[in-house]
């Protein structure tokens, strides 16, 4: 008998945990674990790997290159993680802000965070 197919959902929540662990503050170690490294290095330091991950994914979409855009896009979502983690977010948050938009058209969805948006700055 097969195991059951995992939900996405159940591996972005363990690899958030990984994730978490290895803070500092969780006992990472920055000297044998690249996240508790890069936890180490500050805010800053994650965000460019993001940065520098999103550009990757573009580079490998402008290339057409199937296999690379996956393993763009996975380094980009990892690194994604990390800065979740540096700010005390989770993946099911995002994961309930998307469920929250789904059945939501683009342009119906950028109207209302601009309406939203217009009231924070009047209140």
């Amino acid at each position: 008998m097969s195991a059951a197919p995992m939900n996405g959902d159940d591996t972005l929540a363990r690899l958030a945990a990984v994730i978490e662990s290895r803070k500092p503050a969780a006992g990472g170690d920055p000297g044998k674990s690249y996240v508790a490294r890069l936890f180490s290095k500050g805010t800053d330091a994650i965000l460019k790997k993001v940065g520098e991950e999103a550009t990757e994914v573009v580079m490998a979409a402008k290339d057409g290159a199937p296999d690379r855009i996956v393993a763009e896009v996975a380094d980009l979502w990892f690194h994604c993680l990390v800065a979740l983690a540096q700010f005390g977010l989770s993946p099911e948050q995002v994961l309930a802000e998307l469920r929250r938009r789904e059945g939501l058209s683009g342009l119906e969805e950028f109207a209302l965070r601009k309406a939203q948006q217009r009231e924070g700055e009047r209140g």
